[in-house]
């Protein structure tokens, strides 16, 4: 058995369609059909249920895909691992979500770039979900992002609890309020949430926000992104609720006001694979660490060397 037949098997699982996963692998539909059944002859098991209209796992086939998954993640590892330790490449990959722009994401990479001026440094804006596929795949080392997400290769680690705040447009008659805000105040405004898609996002947290209060705002706009928020509340098309660091974001047409709520927080989550413990991702960590205990925000510095 070889590592091509858990990839090749893995993207039959994932897509339950012999045709898609080919099309995924670049390869013929039939030569993919003759690589599954080889390898439900070498395990001498049947792994699919194969139907005229559906494709599903068996007990067995469910058993093997979650095993295949670790064991091609765990490759992808070694090969990462052995070409930095060979000084082979000396390049890393760093995942964001673009609200964590706004806080200390910014300032890291530019100390991280100052004490390895010969590494090739790259940033990479994509969603959590993409972050653990990409940290898989050897793309980027570390991943930045809001969404609780659990997969047993991948390593979390909480960097903080964000505070959310409510930005609304100049001259509206809650941003004269001498106070805080209450959830409450805004269910009568259009709320503008992002991202629109893939689901779950920092969106939903903004939702549960609401709902856990049994709230429900009159009406949701949907956006793609930060900025396109932004500029509908400045429109003056509703308001919205963002994490406190976009304070940094200075805009005469925005007023943001402070959310007077318990529990309302948004966290901010690094990923890294599991079994990286290389010296480049130890080095990012305590620069984190380090910059995070400057700025006065607790963090969980214990899970620097734990999983």
């Amino acid at each position: 058995m070889e590592l091509r037949h858990l990839r090749y098997f893995a993207m039959v699982a994932e897509e339950r369609n012999f045709s898609r996963a080919a099309e995924r692998l670049h390869i013929a539909q039939p030569a993919l059909s003759r690589q599954i059944q080889q390898l439900e002859e070498l395990l001498q098991v049947e792994l699919l249920q194969r139907t005229t209209r559906s494709l599903e796992l068996t007990e067995a086939g469910r058993f093997f895909y979650g095993h295949a998954v670790q064991l091609l993640a765990q490759s992808s590892d070694i090969v990462s691992m052995t070409r930095r330790i060979a000084k082979i490449e000396r390049k890393f990959g760093i995942g964001f979500v673009g609200s964590t722009l706004y806080g200390l994401l910014p300032e890291i990479v530019r100390r991280f770039k100052a004490e390895h001026p010969d590494m090739e440094v790259t940033l990479h804006e994509m969603t959590t979900v993409e972050q653990i596929q990409a940290l898989k795949d050897g793309v980027i080392d570390v991943g930045i992002g809001r969404i609780r997400r659990e997969d047993p290769n991948i390593r979390r680690i909480l960097l903080r609890e964000e505070k959310l705040i409510a930005g609304l447009p100049m001259g509206h008659p809650l941003a004269f309020l001498d106070r805080g805000l209450h959830l409450r105040e805004l269910v009568n405004e259009t709320l503008i949430v992002f991202p629109k898609t893939p689901r779950p996002s920092f969106a939903d947290q903004v939702l549960s926000g609401f709902h856990d209060r049994g709230l429900e705002p009159a009406a949701i706009i949907e956006v793609r992104e930060l900025q396109v928020a932004m500029g509908l509340v400045a429109a003056g098309m509703g308001v919205t609720v963002v994490p406190k660091s976009v304070l940094g974001l200075k805009r005469a047409d925005v007023c943001y006001k402070l959310l007077d709520e318990v529990n309302l927080v948004s966290p901010i989550i690094m990923s890294i694979r599991a079994q990286d413990h290389s010296a480049d991702i130890k080095s990012f960590l305590e620069l984190t660490y380090g910059l995070y205990r400057s700025e006065g925000i607790p963090h969980t510095e214990e899970s620097l060397y734990t999983q």
